[in-house]
């Protein structure tokens, strides 16, 4: 048996779980392995499990599969078979009964909040009283497994609010539905909103808490006391690379959708200057049509 550290940016894919019409990261994942010839067509390879099921849009810097597997299988090897936005970066050798699912110890989420006008110590109040043992019935729309004990932290990175959670394991929407309390007691909502979320019984209509959105999640963090990865190297180098390329277009993108902001009020756009510098043209976005 094998495990692999899996990296993936998720907003192309309907969560981790495979499923029969859609993209989903496990589907992309199995297909890999099976062109390997490490499965047969429609099976999975023997032992197959994985950390957890991250929901359509949330991303993984750490996502963990075990499956039995030949002596070459790297991650090097399967990201030959993978697409750039999914790629394996380590590994570790682990005994016959090794299941991903079952023996992770914790798994940490984090969630990158844009909240530049948020009150710091509301928010850090909010999260406290998230932390321990709860039953989360109000923050999932699982009817089982709310009972949990949660560890929490929040810091402030400029704009952002980078909030993690550490949990043996999640009810679905748990984090994004906490993140959403959160941040309404950072904009002012009383911090009691957090304790009535915190009692079982149910909370309906405008009381209830949607989730925040997904794509600012990732699945950061899965621990395996019992086991030591090895990064592989040229994976995770090759790897960096191709999410070098990923920041640079949100760079691109952001920058273009700010243009268009700035462009709305009708005013000037810039000086547009020819090859030695001087002015060229100047227009108005109002001038086209």
């Amino acid at each position: 048996m094998r495990a692999f550290r899996i990296a993936y940016d998720g907003r192309s894919f309907y969560g981790f779980q495979r499923q029969p019409t859609v993209p989903t990261v496990e589907g992309t994942l199995l297909d890999a392995i099976r062109a390997l010839g490490l499965a047969a067509e429609d099976d999975l390879p023997p032992g197959y499990a994985a950390a957890g099921r991250t929901d359509a849009g949330v991303s993984a810097l750490a996502q963990t599969v075990g499956f039995r597997c030949p002596a070459w299988c790297s991650p090097a090897a399967l990201n030959s078979e993978l697409p750039a936005e999914v790629r394996a970066w380590a590994r570790a050798d682990t005994g016959a009964g090794f299941h991903a699912t079952h023996d992770a110890a914790s798994r940490t989420y984090t969630y990158y909040l844009h909240a530049p006008d948020a009150d710091d110590g509301r928010v850090a109040a909010a999260v406290a009283a998230l932390c321990g043992e709860h039953d989360f019935a109000n923050l999932t729309p699982d009817d089982e497994g709310t009972l949990r004990e949660l560890r929490a932290m929040v810091e402030r990175e400029g704009a952002f609010l980078v909030v993690r959670f550490v949990a043996g394991g999640f009810a679905r929407q748990l984090v994004r539905r906490a993140v959403s309390l959160v941040h309404a007691v950072g904009e002012g909502e009383p911090l009691a909103t957090v304790e009535r979320a915190l009692i079982p019984t149910p909370l309906a209509g405008p009381d209830g808490i949607p989730p925040a959105p997904a794509e600012p999640l990732v699945l950061t963090a899965v621990d395996y006391p019992e086991l030591s990865f090895s990064v592989d190297d040229e994976a995770a180098a090759r790897s960096k690379a191709l999410f070098d390329d990923r920041v640079v277009d949100g760079l691109v993108r952001a920058r273009v959708a700010g243009h268009i902001r700035d462009g709305l009020d009708g005013g000037p756009v810039e000086d547009i200057r020819d090859s030695d510098g001087g002015p060229a043209t100047r227009h108005n976005s109002t001038q086209e049509r």
